[in-house]
């Protein structure tokens, strides 16, 4: 089987890279990442790409057909990836999360690709009061990465998919240890406040919900998506990937985190105005769909895996905000550099692939 992963170099894409050659060792894996944060390493034994057959590098607005010949599966990952990402860029967040998923779903199509699974997120639904949000109910998308997510959804609906079968995971907030860990997640972030100062701050006054999964229980989900019978779902599925039990209120998380790191003290900003972004899902259908690549990791895990690895790594970072841990920094510093240009192309340009 010949898999191509888009944004392979990122948080996700180095855990699923490990997931996949894990369990579909005999797969031709192949990576196009434009190596924003490919040396943003964290705690890897190895270089993540050396588990792919082959890596290119180049940007996805100007995926090369030709590597889409003989694949079997698209997983596409790349994308500005978060709220303040979205913000700054938000035209080119257009450009690359909808213009260009859209434009290499119907590459894949034309080349005769079997599945493409799109990473979507549960950031669509934004503010939603009541009962947990299920995939037929309205969204709600309050940012330009949110919006980015709906529009690529409603263009791969509306597309002819001529036989490929599609699905969009709807991913809740991705957390835990990764080759390439991101701190700009509010899990992480805690657990490095934690390590690092012995002090919690949340920005809200805790109440907004959120569901999360951890990263790796994102791969088992895409495993699934890529070998999934159309039968299951649909030609084209738009499903919510997690949990029910991971639906937790910002506060929640941040008592949890204190626990489990003995001497860290937790301050709530209850005079916070409040946080637009608040959400509970509804995983049912993720669960009957897919019952046998459900999460398995549990808050605990994820906070003592991130606890291990931030340790391991020595980090005492109080100023980490400022890091290349936070993705917004990494691309400032570039931009700041001159090497790479506001529209997030390289000023060079990437071209060209290595063997690994």
């Amino acid at each position: 089987m010949r898999i191509l992963i888009t944004g392979n170099a990122g948080y996700v894409g180095s855990t699923l890279v490990r997931h996949l050659r894990r369990v579909r060792s005999e797969a031709e894996l192949i990576g196009y990442d434009a190596g924003f944060f490919a040396h943003c390493l964290t705690d890897a034994e190895t270089l993540p790409e050396t588990r792919l057959t082959r890596q290119h590098y180049g940007d996805v607005r100007e995926l090369p057909p030709e590597l889409l010949a003989g694949v079997d599966a698209v997983v596409h990952l790349a994308a500005v990836s978060n709220d303040p990402m979205g913000n700054r860029f938000e035209q080119v967040t257009d450009e690359i999360n909808a213009q260009a998923s859209l434009r290499l779903a119907r590459l894949a199509r034309e080349a005769g690709v079997r599945a493409f699974v799109f990473a979507s997120s549960c950031s669509i639904y934004g503010f939603a009061e009541g009962g947990p949000r299920r995939e037929g109910d309205e969204v709600n998308p309050l940012t330009a990465y949110a919006r980015s997510k709906v529009a690529t959804e409603r263009g791969l609906a509306g597309m002819n998919a001529g036989g490929m079968t599609i699905t969009c995971l709807r991913f809740a907030t991705a957390c835990g240890m990764s080759d390439r860990l991101r701190l700009d997640l509010v899990l992480n972030d805690f657990v490095a406040c934690a390590i690092a100062t012995g002090e919690i701050g949340v920005l809200s006054d805790g109440t907004p919900w959120r569901p999360l999964i951890d990263v790796s229980d994102m791969a088992r989900a895409i495993e699934w998506a890529i070998g999934r019978d159309p039968a299951a779902g649909g030609e084209m599925l738009a499903v919510n990937a997690g949990s029910d039990a991971w639906n937790h209120q910002v506060k929640d998380l941040a008592e949890a985190v204190a626990a489990a790191v003995p001497g860290t003290g937790v301050s709530i900003n209850r005079e916070a105005p409040p946080d637009k972004r608040s959400y509970r899902v509804d995983f049912s259908l993720f669960r009957r769909l897919a019952p046998g690549h459900q999460p398995r990791s549990v808050l605990g895990d994820s906070i003592e895996r991130l606890k291990n690895g931030l340790e391991n790594m020595g980090f005492a970072d109080k100023d980490f905000r400022n890091s290349s841990l936070i993705r917004l920094k990494t691309l400032d510093r570039l931009i700041s550099r001159g090497v790479l240009l506001p529209s997030l192309r390289w000023r060079n340009g990437v071209v060209g692939s290595a063997a690994a």
